[in-house]
């Protein structure tokens, strides 16, 4: 069974300047097998979380869940990647993934495999597993202040909080692959702002992570 998180979203570029220190982060953004789809890579409270960080086609729903009520939410910043947790004495982390292909759970792992690519398994009910490689896109992500205080800064702004870099700790610079990414977001506009920003603040993640 061929993992596949999302369809009609591509993320081009490649990754370039990163170095061995980083070969066991799996946060960032990274390009599915088959190219249809960016999903960023943060820790929001001890737990990896992912979601879907560009769509090529914008406003794709996910119509696929089989919870009404969420038939209509949008892609865009949909969680892909559930509260995974790091596997003892291993460079893993295990917890769920999100299939809007199909709209169900599977549990997964994601297991970081040199500094440019991540291994994404999952499987039904302890069997019919299969995976796939994913390709780093973008820099990892440093663990932030804003991250931490996700549920209390929402619900005392009703606002989100912009991300902020961890105290003492500067923020990387953007890869060329990171680049392009931003650039290919909405083409024809140069240094478009990032729509989805700081995942471990969006009110699925941060509501469960808090």
């Amino acid at each position: 069974m061929r993992l596949a998180i999302y369809t009609g979203i591509i993320l081009a570029g490649g990754c370039a300047g990163l170095t061995p220190a980083l070969a066991a982060d799996p946060t960032g953004d990274w390009r599915v097998a088959d190219g249809v789809a960016n999903i960023r890579v943060a820790q929001c409270n001890g737990s990896m979380w992912g979601a879907v960080s560009w769509e090529k086609k914008p406003g794709g729903r996910d119509e696929n869940n089989p919870d009404v009520s969420k038939k209509n939410r949008p892609t865009l910043g949909m969680p892909t990647l559930i509260d995974m947790k790091k596997t003892a004495g291993a460079e893993q982390w295990e917890g769920q993934v999100y299939n809007a292909k199909d709209g169900q759970m599977y549990s997964a792992t994601i297991t970081p495999v040199g500094t440019d690519q991540l291994e994404i398994k999952g499987c039904v009910l302890g069997f019919l597993c299969g995976g796939e490689t994913w390709t780093r896109v973008g820099p990892p992500i440093p663990v932030s202040t804003a991250n931490a205080m996700a549920r209390s800064a929402s619900k005392t702004t009703g606002a989100a909080p912009r991300t902020a870099p961890a105290p003492g700790a500067a923020a990387p610079a953007p890869t060329a692959g990171a680049k392009k990414s931003a650039a290919a977001a909405k083409p024809g506009q140069k240094g478009a702002a990032d729509p989805v920003g700081d995942i471990c603040l969006l009110p699925e993640i941060a509501g469960f992570a808090h």
